[in-house]
């Protein structure tokens, strides 16, 4: 994979990890409820099941390309429309609210299975694998090696399970949700435009 690539990649990966949604309100209720353990749990397992859907994604668009090459430009013209429509929507997104009710975890640790928890929000996400499906289509090519799959499904579960394990880290030692919260919106601007330019490169190739 070319380095510029990786970059894009990367880029994308971590503004797509920084923005709020329902992965973060798990690993920060999971936190509060269980502590730094629970949370860290939740944080590496949520990153496993996204690299394996990465995975199991990128395979796919690989085999896809044996078989029907025409079928993989339609999936690639589709994928890059799917994310210019999602770098729309964050661009006009505004901010975003996590309704995390302190009190109600506060104290409930037994409750907390992390390693379950963060795994199965990820893997049973089917909008992850419309998601990667749009991505990846703008990566994977004909000439595509494994190593170069291997990188992809590393990047994405590498940078997933970094940054929440980094909000648990921030969560038990200073306030990180309430500046997060107030800056969603600058996130989902600089994500949207990501998005957008790399749907772009289909045009441009």
């Amino acid at each position: 994979m070319e380095f510029h690539l990786w970059l894009s990649l990367l880029a994308i990966c971590i503004m797509g990890a920084l923005s709020p949604g329902p992965s973060l309100a798990l690993v920060v209720k999971n936190t509060l409820a269980g502590g730094a353990p629970a949370g860290y749990a939740s944080a590496i397992s949520h990153g496993i099941g996204v690299a394996l859907y990465a995975a199991i994604t990128a395979t796919g668009i690989a085999i896809i390309i044996v078989q029907s090459p025409t079928l993989f430009s339609i999936i690639q013209y589709a994928g890059a429309a799917f994310l210019v429509y999602l770098g729309i929507n964050a661009l006009m997104s505004k901010k975003q609210s996590l309704e995390i009710n302190e009190e109600e975890t506060i104290g409930a640790s037994q409750k907390v299975n992390g390693w379950r928890d963060g795994f199965l929000i990820a893997f049973l996400n089917p909008k992850l694998a419309i998601f990667f499906l749009a991505l990846f289509s703008q990566f994977v090519d004909a000439q595509a090696s494994m190593a170069q799959k291997v990188i992809m499904t590393a990047t994405v579960g590498t940078i997933d399970a970094a940054w929440y394990c980094l909000v648990t880290f921030l969560l038990t030692r200073g306030p990180i949700l309430t500046k997060l919260k107030a800056n969603s919106h600058i996130i989902d601007k600089i994500t949207g435009s990501f998005l957008i330019l790399l749907a772009a490169r289909v045009v441009w190739q």
